[in-house]
């Protein structure tokens, strides 16, 4: 299992690359400047963490109460998660139209295509990580 420090690298080198990336991409995908876009990926980041605390804290909660504890079969991961990206989409849409200054369309498809991106990083990141920083093998326990 991972300790603190290498969770906490993993946390910051994942935002910081993604943030490097998914901005001058947005811009030129979407023809906006650059620093906008800046402020959109860094503030979706942010976003996005505070979310995911949230989220998962009502996640857990509800699967307390509704099934008597937090462990999660296959489907209940394909829902958590898919409900999750929609939550998401639900806050973050409205921030992207705001600061931009355009419409809840526009601004939605922006808001897709960043979830794409980040789908298709996440994947990509987490296994290069891996690679340079595996995992160390957990202790055996004697019996």
């Amino acid at each position: 299992m991972r300790n603190t420090a290498d969770r906490i690298r993993h946390a910051i080198s994942f935002e910081i690359i993604a943030i490097m990336i998914a901005t001058p991409a947005s811009a030129l995908l979407f023809e906006q400047n650059m620093t906008d876009m800046g402020v959109i990926t860094v503030g979706s980041a942010t976003i996005a963490m505070v979310f995911n605390y949230a989220y998962n804290w009502v996640f857990d909660h509800a699967m307390l109460r509704f099934r008597g504890t937090v462990r999660k079969t296959i489907p209940i991961r394909i829902f958590h998660a898919i409900l999750f990206e929609l939550g998401l989409l639900f806050v973050l849409t409205p921030f992207i139209a705001f600061y931009l200054g355009v419409g809840l369309w526009t601004a939605l498809v922006m808001d897709l295509a960043l979830t794409v991106f980040y789908l298709v990083y996440a994947f990509s990141f987490n296994w290069i990580y891996d690679a340079v920083f595996p995992v160390p093998d957990a202790p055996k326990q004697e019996t």
